[in-house]
Protein backbone atom coordinates (compact mmCIF):
# COMPACT_ATOMS: atom_id res chain seq x y z
CA UNK A 1 0.00 0.00 0.00
CA UNK A 2 2.53 2.30 1.18
CA UNK A 3 4.66 1.88 -2.35
CA UNK A 4 1.45 2.60 -4.04
CA UNK A 5 0.86 5.74 -2.46
CA UNK A 6 4.67 6.80 -3.00
CA UNK A 7 4.06 6.08 -6.76
CA UNK A 8 0.91 7.95 -6.79
CA UNK A 9 3.02 11.16 -5.26
CA UNK A 10 5.76 10.91 -7.63
CA UNK A 11 3.41 11.01 -10.67
CA UNK A 12 1.15 13.84 -9.22
CA UNK A 13 4.89 15.96 -8.41
CA UNK A 14 6.07 14.86 -11.75
CA UNK A 15 2.92 16.43 -13.47
CA UNK A 16 2.80 19.66 -11.44
CA UNK A 17 6.68 20.51 -12.07
CA UNK A 18 5.88 19.77 -15.80
CA UNK A 19 6.47 22.01 -18.49
CA UNK A 20 3.19 24.44 -18.54
CA UNK A 21 0.50 24.57 -20.51
CA UNK A 22 1.37 26.97 -23.33
CA UNK A 23 -1.19 29.94 -23.71
CA UNK A 24 -4.26 29.85 -25.83
CA UNK A 25 -3.20 31.35 -29.49
CA UNK A 26 -5.55 33.90 -30.29
CA UNK A 27 -5.85 35.08 -33.64
CA UNK A 28 -6.76 38.82 -34.47
CA UNK A 29 -7.76 39.54 -38.50
CA UNK A 30 -6.86 42.88 -39.14
CA UNK A 31 -7.67 44.38 -42.72
CA UNK A 32 -6.04 47.52 -44.58
CA UNK A 33 -5.42 48.96 -48.09
CA UNK A 34 -1.64 49.07 -50.15
CA UNK A 35 -2.14 52.58 -49.98
CA UNK A 36 -1.16 55.57 -48.00
CA UNK A 37 -4.20 56.73 -46.36
CA UNK A 38 -3.79 53.32 -44.12
CA UNK A 39 -0.12 54.66 -43.36
CA UNK A 40 -0.22 53.39 -40.07
CA UNK A 41 -1.62 50.00 -40.18
CA UNK A 42 1.13 49.59 -43.88
CA UNK A 43 4.10 50.65 -41.61
CA UNK A 44 2.71 48.94 -38.56
CA UNK A 45 1.85 45.57 -39.51
CA UNK A 46 5.37 45.36 -41.52
CA UNK A 47 8.01 47.01 -39.28
CA UNK A 48 5.95 44.41 -36.01
CA UNK A 49 4.58 47.30 -34.22
CA UNK A 50 1.75 45.89 -33.41
CA UNK A 51 2.94 42.31 -33.28
CA UNK A 52 4.81 43.32 -30.09
CA UNK A 53 2.31 45.28 -28.84
CA UNK A 54 -0.27 41.96 -29.41
CA UNK A 55 2.19 39.80 -27.53
CA UNK A 56 3.43 36.11 -28.20
CA UNK A 57 0.35 34.35 -27.72
CA UNK A 58 -1.87 36.28 -30.60
CA UNK A 59 -1.11 35.45 -33.83
CA UNK A 60 -2.03 38.84 -36.45
CA UNK A 61 -3.32 37.52 -39.71
CA UNK A 62 -3.57 40.74 -42.13
CA UNK A 63 -5.76 40.84 -45.16
CA UNK A 64 -5.44 43.37 -48.18
CA UNK A 65 -8.26 44.74 -49.73
CA UNK A 66 -8.88 47.09 -52.67
CA UNK A 67 -11.66 49.20 -51.27
CA UNK A 68 -14.38 49.03 -48.19
CA UNK A 69 -17.10 47.20 -49.29
CA UNK A 70 -15.12 44.21 -49.64
CA UNK A 71 -13.58 44.56 -45.93
CA UNK A 72 -16.86 45.46 -44.83
CA UNK A 73 -18.32 42.20 -46.55
CA UNK A 74 -15.12 40.10 -45.34
CA UNK A 75 -16.07 41.16 -42.07
CA UNK A 76 -20.07 40.54 -41.83
CA UNK A 77 -18.85 37.18 -43.06
CA UNK A 78 -17.14 36.71 -39.72
CA UNK A 79 -13.61 36.67 -41.88
CA UNK A 80 -12.36 40.20 -40.25
CA UNK A 81 -12.01 41.45 -36.88
CA UNK A 82 -10.53 44.82 -37.20
CA UNK A 83 -9.90 47.35 -40.05
CA UNK A 84 -8.64 50.54 -42.08
CA UNK A 85 -11.76 51.58 -43.96
CA UNK A 86 -13.09 55.20 -45.45
CA UNK A 87 -16.06 56.35 -43.65
CA UNK A 88 -18.78 55.55 -46.62
CA UNK A 89 -18.16 51.65 -46.06
CA UNK A 90 -18.49 52.26 -42.37
CA UNK A 91 -21.65 53.57 -42.59
CA UNK A 92 -23.28 51.31 -44.93
CA UNK A 93 -22.43 48.43 -42.81
CA UNK A 94 -23.22 49.53 -39.84
CA UNK A 95 -26.96 50.81 -41.08
CA UNK A 96 -27.33 47.76 -42.96
CA UNK A 97 -26.38 45.24 -39.80
CA UNK A 98 -29.09 47.48 -37.70
CA UNK A 99 -26.18 48.51 -35.63
CA UNK A 100 -24.94 45.58 -34.42
CA UNK A 101 -21.85 45.12 -36.81
CA UNK A 102 -19.33 47.02 -36.16
CA UNK A 103 -17.94 50.15 -34.14
CA UNK A 104 -15.37 53.01 -35.15
CA UNK A 105 -12.67 52.87 -32.54
CA UNK A 106 -10.36 55.63 -33.82
CA UNK A 107 -9.55 57.91 -36.85
CA UNK A 108 -6.40 57.03 -38.99
CA UNK A 109 -6.29 60.20 -42.03
CA UNK A 110 -7.72 63.14 -43.02
CA UNK A 111 -8.04 64.54 -46.70
CA UNK A 112 -5.88 63.13 -49.25
CA UNK A 113 -8.63 62.54 -51.88
CA UNK A 114 -9.11 64.61 -55.39
CA UNK A 115 -10.99 64.76 -58.24
CA UNK A 116 -8.76 64.40 -61.18
CA UNK A 117 -9.62 65.30 -65.01
CA UNK A 118 -7.97 64.26 -68.14
CA UNK A 119 -5.91 67.78 -69.41
CA UNK A 120 -7.78 67.08 -72.79
CA UNK A 121 -11.30 66.24 -71.87
CA UNK A 122 -12.57 69.45 -72.40
CA UNK A 123 -13.68 69.95 -68.29
CA UNK A 124 -13.19 73.45 -66.82
CA UNK A 125 -16.25 73.91 -65.04
CA UNK A 126 -18.44 71.36 -63.30
CA UNK A 127 -21.34 71.71 -66.31
CA UNK A 128 -18.67 69.99 -68.27
CA UNK A 129 -18.91 66.79 -66.38
CA UNK A 130 -22.11 66.55 -68.41
CA UNK A 131 -21.81 63.17 -71.00
CA UNK A 132 -18.92 62.15 -69.46
CA UNK A 133 -17.10 59.20 -68.11
CA UNK A 134 -16.00 59.24 -64.39
CA UNK A 135 -14.45 56.97 -62.43
CA UNK A 136 -14.08 55.64 -58.76
CA UNK A 137 -12.25 53.13 -56.68
CA UNK A 138 -15.41 50.63 -55.90
CA UNK A 139 -19.23 51.21 -55.95
CA UNK A 140 -20.15 52.33 -52.85
CA UNK A 141 -17.21 53.38 -51.72
CA UNK A 142 -15.84 56.43 -50.28
CA UNK A 143 -14.35 58.01 -52.97
CA UNK A 144 -17.60 56.75 -55.19
CA UNK A 145 -20.34 58.16 -52.45
CA UNK A 146 -18.05 61.54 -52.43
CA UNK A 147 -18.42 61.57 -56.64
CA UNK A 148 -22.16 60.89 -56.65
CA UNK A 149 -23.07 63.72 -54.17
CA UNK A 150 -20.75 66.07 -55.52
CA UNK A 151 -22.51 65.48 -59.32
CA UNK A 152 -25.65 65.69 -58.09
CA UNK A 153 -25.47 68.56 -56.14
CA UNK A 154 -24.19 70.66 -59.58
CA UNK A 155 -27.43 69.63 -60.60
CA UNK A 156 -25.96 66.59 -63.02
CA UNK A 157 -28.17 63.92 -63.49
CA UNK A 158 -26.45 60.28 -63.38
CA UNK A 159 -26.88 57.60 -66.08
CA UNK A 160 -28.89 55.59 -64.16
CA UNK A 161 -31.23 58.68 -63.58
CA UNK A 162 -32.24 59.24 -66.96
CA UNK A 163 -29.14 61.79 -67.36
CA UNK A 164 -25.88 61.04 -69.65
CA UNK A 165 -22.73 61.50 -66.81
CA UNK A 166 -21.61 57.87 -66.04
CA UNK A 167 -19.89 57.15 -62.94
CA UNK A 168 -17.62 53.79 -63.50
CA UNK A 169 -16.50 51.99 -60.24
CA UNK A 170 -13.14 50.13 -61.25
CA UNK A 171 -10.28 49.57 -59.27
CA UNK A 172 -7.85 51.61 -58.61
CA UNK A 173 -4.79 50.34 -61.20
CA UNK A 174 -7.32 50.07 -63.30
CA UNK A 175 -8.22 53.82 -62.93
CA UNK A 176 -4.65 54.77 -63.95
CA UNK A 177 -4.63 52.93 -66.90
CA UNK A 178 -8.41 53.58 -68.48
CA UNK A 179 -6.99 57.01 -67.45
CA UNK A 180 -3.70 57.07 -70.12
CA UNK A 181 -6.03 55.35 -72.93
CA UNK A 182 -8.61 58.07 -72.74
CA UNK A 183 -10.86 55.62 -71.80
CA UNK A 184 -12.30 57.93 -69.02
CA UNK A 185 -12.66 61.60 -68.62
CA UNK A 186 -11.87 61.83 -65.05
CA UNK A 187 -11.50 59.78 -61.68
CA UNK A 188 -12.50 60.88 -57.91
CA UNK A 189 -9.22 59.21 -55.88
CA UNK A 190 -7.56 58.66 -53.02
CA UNK A 191 -3.91 59.46 -52.76
CA UNK A 192 -1.39 58.37 -54.11
CA UNK A 193 -3.35 57.88 -56.94
CA UNK A 194 -4.56 61.31 -57.31
CA UNK A 195 -0.58 62.34 -57.72
CA UNK A 196 -0.34 59.68 -59.79
CA UNK A 197 -3.29 60.11 -62.38
CA UNK A 198 -1.26 63.73 -62.41
CA UNK A 199 2.41 62.92 -62.58
CA UNK A 200 2.15 59.60 -64.81
CA UNK A 201 -0.85 60.14 -66.92
CA UNK A 202 -0.85 64.28 -67.29
CA UNK A 203 -4.25 64.66 -65.62
CA UNK A 204 -5.25 68.07 -63.31
CA UNK A 205 -6.60 68.17 -60.27
CA UNK A 206 -9.92 69.72 -60.71
CA UNK A 207 -11.11 69.07 -57.10
CA UNK A 208 -8.92 68.75 -53.89
CA UNK A 209 -11.49 67.00 -51.47
CA UNK A 210 -10.33 69.57 -48.56
CA UNK A 211 -12.11 72.66 -50.04
CA UNK A 212 -15.68 71.11 -49.46
CA UNK A 213 -14.94 70.47 -45.94
CA UNK A 214 -14.45 73.32 -43.01
CA UNK A 215 -10.83 73.80 -41.90
CA UNK A 216 -9.99 71.07 -44.47
CA UNK A 217 -10.37 68.67 -42.28
CA UNK A 218 -12.67 64.98 -42.84
CA UNK A 219 -12.21 61.58 -42.58
CA UNK A 220 -10.92 59.68 -45.19
CA UNK A 221 -9.51 56.56 -43.41
CA UNK A 222 -10.46 55.15 -39.70
CA UNK A 223 -10.14 51.72 -37.81
CA UNK A 224 -13.33 49.68 -37.59
CA UNK A 225 -13.57 46.81 -35.06
CA UNK A 226 -16.59 44.31 -35.41
CA UNK A 227 -18.44 44.19 -32.13
CA UNK A 228 -18.43 40.86 -31.27
CA UNK A 229 -14.65 40.88 -30.95
CA UNK A 230 -14.39 44.52 -29.24
CA UNK A 231 -16.89 42.49 -26.59
CA UNK A 232 -15.12 39.35 -26.38
CA UNK A 233 -11.04 40.66 -26.83
CA UNK A 234 -11.25 44.33 -25.32
CA UNK A 235 -7.62 44.24 -24.09
CA UNK A 236 -6.57 43.25 -27.68
CA UNK A 237 -8.55 46.62 -29.00
CA UNK A 238 -7.02 48.54 -26.50
CA UNK A 239 -3.19 47.20 -27.31
CA UNK A 240 -3.74 48.01 -31.28
CA UNK A 241 -4.91 51.32 -30.59
CA UNK A 242 -2.13 51.77 -28.27
CA UNK A 243 0.13 51.09 -31.10
CA UNK A 244 -1.68 52.93 -33.44
CA UNK A 245 -1.49 55.97 -31.53
CA UNK A 246 2.21 55.50 -31.04
CA UNK A 247 2.95 55.14 -35.08
CA UNK A 248 0.37 58.25 -35.47
CA UNK A 249 2.49 59.96 -33.33
CA UNK A 250 5.67 58.55 -34.78
CA UNK A 251 4.71 59.03 -38.25
CA UNK A 252 4.47 62.93 -37.52
CA UNK A 253 7.47 63.34 -35.65
CA UNK A 254 9.57 61.87 -38.96
CA UNK A 255 7.47 62.06 -42.06
CA UNK A 256 9.85 61.80 -44.82
CA UNK A 257 11.13 58.53 -42.87
CA UNK A 258 7.69 57.01 -42.70
CA UNK A 259 6.75 58.08 -46.06
CA UNK A 260 10.46 55.75 -47.00
CA UNK A 261 8.81 53.06 -44.71
CA UNK A 262 5.72 53.18 -46.19
CA UNK A 263 6.97 52.92 -50.02
CA UNK A 264 9.37 50.33 -49.24
CA UNK A 265 6.31 48.40 -48.01
CA UNK A 266 3.99 49.55 -50.78
CA UNK A 267 6.73 48.16 -53.44
CA UNK A 268 6.49 44.92 -51.84
CA UNK A 269 2.89 44.65 -51.68
CA UNK A 270 1.98 46.44 -55.10
CA UNK A 271 5.35 45.48 -56.90
CA UNK A 272 5.77 49.34 -57.68
CA UNK A 273 7.30 51.71 -55.60
CA UNK A 274 6.11 55.35 -56.20
CA UNK A 275 8.59 58.03 -57.62
CA UNK A 276 9.09 60.20 -54.89
CA UNK A 277 7.58 63.09 -56.26
CA UNK A 278 4.56 61.62 -56.50
CA UNK A 279 4.84 60.79 -52.90
CA UNK A 280 5.68 63.84 -52.14
CA UNK A 281 2.91 65.16 -53.82
CA UNK A 282 0.16 62.56 -52.00
CA UNK A 283 1.12 63.04 -49.02
CA UNK A 284 1.07 67.14 -48.76
CA UNK A 285 -3.08 66.76 -48.92
CA UNK A 286 -3.51 64.48 -46.04
CA UNK A 287 -2.79 64.24 -42.35
CA UNK A 288 -2.37 61.45 -40.52
CA UNK A 289 -4.36 61.37 -37.24
CA UNK A 290 -5.91 58.94 -34.66
CA UNK A 291 -8.83 62.01 -34.73
CA UNK A 292 -12.04 60.35 -36.05
CA UNK A 293 -13.17 63.57 -37.20
CA UNK A 294 -16.69 62.31 -36.34
CA UNK A 295 -18.69 66.07 -37.68
CA UNK A 296 -17.58 64.70 -41.36
CA UNK A 297 -18.94 61.36 -40.89
CA UNK A 298 -22.42 63.07 -40.23
CA UNK A 299 -22.24 65.20 -43.69
CA UNK A 300 -20.62 61.65 -45.35
CA UNK A 301 -23.79 59.59 -44.48
CA UNK A 302 -26.46 62.38 -45.39
CA UNK A 303 -24.40 62.16 -49.05
CA UNK A 304 -24.10 58.60 -49.00
CA UNK A 305 -28.44 58.78 -48.26
CA UNK A 306 -28.98 61.18 -51.23
CA UNK A 307 -26.75 59.42 -53.31
CA UNK A 308 -29.56 55.94 -52.66
CA UNK A 309 -27.02 53.91 -50.56
CA UNK A 310 -28.73 53.67 -47.04
CA UNK A 311 -32.55 53.24 -47.64
CA UNK A 312 -35.74 55.27 -47.60
CA UNK A 313 -34.79 56.66 -44.49
CA UNK A 314 -31.88 59.11 -43.16
CA UNK A 315 -29.70 56.70 -41.16
CA UNK A 316 -29.19 56.86 -37.06
CA UNK A 317 -26.01 56.61 -36.57
CA UNK A 318 -26.18 56.93 -32.86
CA UNK A 319 -23.98 54.24 -31.42
CA UNK A 320 -21.19 53.99 -34.69
CA UNK A 321 -18.51 55.16 -32.60
CA UNK A 322 -17.15 53.43 -29.53
CA UNK A 323 -14.15 55.78 -28.83
CA UNK A 324 -13.84 55.06 -24.62
CA UNK A 325 -10.58 53.16 -25.42
CA UNK A 326 -8.79 55.36 -27.46
CA UNK A 327 -9.35 58.03 -25.01
CA UNK A 328 -8.35 56.40 -21.93
CA UNK A 329 -5.10 55.49 -24.38
CA UNK A 330 -4.90 59.30 -24.75
CA UNK A 331 -5.52 60.48 -21.83
CA UNK A 332 -2.93 57.97 -20.24
CA UNK A 333 -0.41 59.49 -22.64
CA UNK A 334 -1.19 63.22 -21.81
CA UNK A 335 -2.95 63.81 -24.78
CA UNK A 336 -6.26 65.45 -25.67
CA UNK A 337 -9.19 63.00 -26.24
CA UNK A 338 -11.16 63.30 -29.41
CA UNK A 339 -15.26 63.63 -29.19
Amino acid sequence: MKKRIVVLLTLVFAVGCGTPATPNVVTLRAGYFPNITHSQAVIGVTDGTFQRALGDNVKLDTKIFNAGPSAIEAMFAGQLDLTYIGPNPAINGYVKSKGEALRIVAGATSGGAVLVVRADAGIVKPADFAGKKIASPQLGNTQDVALRAWLLKQGLKLKEQGGDTQVIPIANPDILTLFVKKEIDGAWVPEPWGARLVREAGGKIFLDERDLWKDGRFVTAHVIVSTKFLKENPELVRRWLAAHVELTQRINADPASARQKLNNEIERLTGKALPPAVLDDAWSRMQVTYDPIRRSLVDSADSAFRAGFLGDTPPDLAGIYDLKILNDILKSNNLQPVE
